[in-house]
């Protein structure tokens, strides 16, 4: 992937998706990045709205379109359209296809984080080739060259290792990674993130790999040479670790490779007080209690050092009792990271640092 991190100006493409799910690569964007300038978001169904006030009430100065025309009109040095969605099985939306043509016709390049890839579409290419821009397929996968197996060196690492994993998909894992990261680097803590996404690399991550893009047998070994490559180049105090899907969810389990291969060994536990099923659907069978996964990660050897709410469906006085509930049963700091941010967690942080100093 050829972008480098220089702070280009994007505009996001969502089209419909911005207040769901499944534009959470648009609302990470919106967030924060270190690799682009988000100057705009396009969606039809919440035109002349900032985007962060859509997506959590924060105003971020970061203006919705009904049309990436509008947004040539009114906005200057738009380098890139980033699709802003993350559906499944990771289709382009047919709808989105004329709007990504329109881009390239303006001299805009695409980047694309879903596993249908532009490079694949002769039309499309032959028409960036025309217009001289780029196409960049963030989940191409690597070539087996560029693939490491898994060693072992992971276990001659001091540096103490941190995974923010969550019970289901869609959990806030990547955001509070990020807002962990922020928040310790501004109390004295030098930290670091290994992403594990296309989002994360969207939003500027130096060391990770994109996991569902990761032939099986290469996972493990990514993983370690992505955080003994980040601790050798960086030498952080703490490494914390994106997590993906979650240990039980069916359609995609996954996160047993960050605790044993990545040998992280304390969890930040995201959960969602008001999702009953896996991706809210019933056939998938319900979500188990939150005890069972702090044992089950306790088995797989790490220990749950905090909980992080997401407060999804919850009003604000439903998140604080949540909240005061998991106090008293878990005995753990209990995040609320939109309401209240992370800080609560940095002098866990900074004990586990002391314990290994």
């Amino acid at each position: 992937m050829e972008i480098e991190k220089k702070k280009t100006g994007a505009i996001v493409l969502t089209n419909g998706y911005l207040s769901k799910p499944d534009a959470k690569t648009a609302h990470g964007l919106i967030r924060g990045t270190e690799r682009f300038t988000i100057l705009a978001v396009i969606d039809p169904e919440f035109a002349g709205h900032d985007a962060g006030t859509v997506l959590d009430g924060k105003h971020r100065n970061i203006p919705v379109f009904e049309t990436v025309a509008n947004a040539i009109a009114e906005v200057h040095d738009i380098e890139y359209c980033i699709i802003g969605v993350a559906t499944v099985g990771g289709i382009l939306p047919e709808s989105f296809l004329p709007i990504l043509e329109l881009c390239i016709l303006n001299g805009i390049s695409i980047v694309n984080g879903l596993h249908e890839f532009l490079n694949d579409k002769p039309e499309i290419v032959e028409l960036a080739k025309k217009h001289q821009v780029t196409l960049t397929d963030v989940r191409r996968p690597k070539a087996r060259k560029d693939l490491h197996f898994w060693t072992g060196d992971i276990f001659k690492l001091k540096t103490p290792v941190v995974a923010v994993i969550g019970m289901d998909c869609a959990m806030g894992k990547r955001t509070t990674c990020r807002m962990i990261r922020e928040a310790a680097n501004q109390n004295g803590i030098k930290a670091e993130m290994i992403y594990t996404g296309q989002t994360g690399w969207l939003q500027g991550g130096e060391f990770g790999f994109v996991f569902d893009t990761t032939v099986n047998d290469f996972i493990s070994g990514e993983l370690e040479n992505a955080i003994l490559s980040c601790n050798e180049a960086k030498q952080p105090d703490i490494i914390l670790l994106e997590g993906q899907s979650a240990l039980r969810n069916p359609s995609g389990p996954c996160g047993s490779e960050l605790l044993i291969s990545g040998n992280a060994k304390h969890t930040v536990l995201l959960v969602a007080p008001k999702r009953k099923y896996y991706e809210d659907l019933p056939e998938w069978g319900e979500l188990p209690s939150i005890a069972s996964e702090i044992e089950l990660i306790k088995l797989l050897g790490s220990k749950v050092i905090a909980i992080a709410i997401n407060t999804e469906h919850c009003s604000l006085e439903e998140a604080f009792t949540f909240q005061k509930e998991y106090e008293t049963t878990f005995k753990l700091p209990i995040l609320l990271p939109i309401q209240q941010g992370v800080d609560s967690l940095i002098p866990e942080l900074k004990k586990i640092i002391n314990s290994i100093s």
